[in-house]
């Protein structure tokens, strides 16, 4: 079912005519230009309002379009800003700090990035959530990383990898429960499945990474500088690690993940509040600014400079403007266009889960949306696996494989804007190393033709 119903009904092609102008829009300014994400946006949102009103929608409907496909994405705005706390919480309390410094005492030697991978899976299965992995255990690995004279691309594409698997095959996680729930699958057996392809997707990768590890020991350049300036902050001490435990516990309890952070960036400023001497004004106005760095070494003064709302901003005001353009692309009737189309003319398994694959890659390039790639090639297809007699198994593990993991890759997206932003790593940069990601919806297609019948 589509959130927003659409008040007019294009043709197939004038609907593939218009998403391919605006894809190729959006592309020729982020990549020929290298504009800011939000300039050919909010383009494109003004070139779908006038396509519309030439169409005959009446602008008050183009505006509750708008307004409906900003509202989708609201829990997501809120979550952002709470990362944004959780983060500069996370550096005052210590929590980071200590991870970073726990991290070059026992990540190096010739697998850096296979170990970055594997760490950050483990970690992302634990918490349930890509983005709650990037924005913890990632911004410490990309800051070793950085320290390490370390590949910046390959470690963040590591690090993308490591934290979308965990997204994918943990019960806790959003899109997990989201996938199973749409096409009424039990939740394990769901994720049991997706192992026919997530676990060969997930050794490839491994593989790939420590291929391409340095060969030598990677040298830490001036790692007692790094270690003894990282002290001379004052914000490590033993309880830095409560935050992150008090995280990990709450998402084992399946404890909601906006309240899960709430809860581990209020005792994390505590904490901080206990240990570090901070005024409660200095730490309210660290919530709102993040954390600054002080120690006059400026590879880690970079290192710990983040966090706070403010940060989130610049993330927040894609979002909206990305599912505001998303919700015009309903109302004027493009996207349902493309996705009914489907509907009728899909007969062998192979073409099926292809079809599959394609769509729910293509509503994350036009909408930069995960939960509704996911919920809406769900809907759209849950028809036609029926006829075909096929698995609603397939179904799920299809929307996972290629809804799922895809958003990362999207410049514009709501998860690639959020870890491009962290992780100070341009998305297009980081893109040809999230071999996960890009092995997933891959792997699906080759296995297209061995979807399980019903029984």
């Amino acid at each position: 079912m589509f959130p927003v119903q659409p008040k007019y009904q294009p043709s197939l092609s004038e609907a593939i005519v218009f998403s391919i102008i605006t894809v190729g829009l959006i592309s020729y300014f982020l990549i020929g230009l290298g504009t800011e994400p939000h300039i050919p946006i909010l383009i494109a949102l003004l070139l779908a309002v006038t396509y519309g009103l030439t169409r005959g929608v009446s602008f008050k409907d183009l505006e509750e379009g708008m307004i409906a496909g900003a509202r989708s994405g609201m829990a997501a705005v809120f979550l952002f800003l709470l990362i944004g706390i959780l983060i500069s919480s996370w550096m005052i309390s210590g929590t980071i700090p200590l991870l970073i410094s726990t991290g070059f005492t026992f990540v190096g030697g010739t697998w850096f990035y296979g170990i970055v991978f594997a760490v950050t899976a483990i970690i992302g299965v634990s918490l349930g959530s890509s983005l709650t992995t990037v924005a913890t255990i990632g911004v410490a690995f990309i800051g070793m990383g950085d320290a390490m004279d370390a590949s910046m691309a390959m470690t963040a594409g590591a690090i993308v990898s490591g934290a979308f698997f965990g997204d994918k095959m943990s019960p806790l996680s959003d899109t997990t429960n989201l996938a199973s729930t749409i096409v009424q699958v039990d939740l394990f057996d769901h994720i049991k499945h997706m192992g026919l392809t997530t676990i060969p997707a997930f050794l490839i990768s491994f593989v790939l990474f420590v291929i391409l590890s340095p060969t030598e020991p990677v040298s830490v350049t001036n790692l007692n500088a790094y270690l003894s300036n990282i002290e001379t902050t004052g914000l490590v001490h033993w309880t830095s690690w409560i935050p992150l435990i008090i995280l990990v516990m709450s998402t084992f309890l399946r404890i909601p993940a906006f309240i899960s952070l709430a809860i581990s960036s209020v005792i994390a400023t505590i904490l901080a509040r206990i240990t570090s001497g901070l005024s409660w004004a200095d730490i309210w106005g660290i919530w709102f600014n993040g954390y600054t760095s002080e120690t006059g070494f400026e590879p880690v003064d970079s290192l710990l400079t983040k966090g706070g709302i403010n940060s989130m901003l610049f993330t927040i005001s894609l979002v909206i403007l990305a599912l505001g353009f998303g919700g015009l692309l309903f109302v004027t009737g493009i996207i349902p266009s493309i996705l009914s189309s489907f509907q009728e003319k899909l007969q062998k398994v192979r073409s099926i889960v292809i079809s599959t694959a394609t769509t729910a890659i293509g509503v994350n390039v036009l909408i930069g949306e995960q939960y509704l790639s996911v919920m809406l090639t769900g809907e759209t297809f849950k028809g036609v696996y029926n006829k075909a007699g096929l698995s609603n198994k397939v179904l799920a593990r299809s929307l996972e494989d290629a809804g799922t993991v895809i958003n990362p890759l999207v410049p514009w997206s709501v998860c690639g804007v959020f870890i491009a932003d962290v992780l100070g790593v341009p998305v297009l940069t980081y893109l040809p190393f999230v071999f996960f990601c890009l092995l997933s919806p891959l792997i699906t297609i080759v296995f297209g033709g061995r979807a399980l019948k019903k029984l």
